[in-house]
């Protein structure tokens, strides 16, 4: 059976060929049905660093989660020089992720003996993950709390909005 997947990227270090990279990547070891645009947001948690590009891609494949993880994502972090630092914000070649598994709520085995949720708890969370996923899914139900995501999306920025007084995202281009 084939699963829907979306995968959530980002990258601050060389971000112009690495994101880039990343999705050509991930077209040469499986079926790419979707990319979403790219944004340029400001970082999370580890504030004096460059800004972020983002973006979504939504798959087909018969892969579980955690060969996903294992062989997918791990070959592109492996290729792209990814460093874990201490510090999980701490800026990167890039950052990959599972955030929907069809419309699953599960943990699985990330391969280095953490578990990982899915849908990924940040999707509700960060508008970095919210925006890209929802221009992919957006009429989607969200698995836990079926809110459709470009509904989810749109609150979380009149949020951000109504506290910032702008969008933390912009379009690239």
């Amino acid at each position: 059976m084939s699963n829907q997947v979306v995968i959530a990227l980002g990258s601050n270090i060389e971000k112009e060929k690495n994101l880039p990279r990343a999705i050509e990547l991930l077209r040469e070891m499986c079926e790419v049905t979707a990319v979403a645009p790219i944004y340029e947001t400001k970082p999370v948690g580890l504030l004096n660093q460059p800004n972020f590009w983002n973006t979504a891609v939504l798959l087909q494949t018969d892969l579980t989660a955690s060969q996903i993880k294992q062989q997918l994502i791990s070959t592109i972090e492996t290729k792209l020089k990814r460093v874990r630092q201490t510090d999980k914000n701490a800026p990167r070649t890039i950052d990959a992720d599972i955030v929907l598994f069809n419309d699953a709520v599960f943990e699985y085995d990330g391969g280095d003996g953490r578990t990982r949720p899915v849908p990924d708890p940040d999707l509700a969370k960060f508008l970095h993950l919210a925006i890209p996923v929802a221009d992919l899914l957006p009429n989607f139900p969200h698995p836990e709390t079926s809110e459709p995501l470009g509904e989810l999306a749109e609150r979380l920025l009149a949020e951000v909005v109504e506290e910032y007084g702008r969008s933390p995202l912009t379009a690239v281009s």
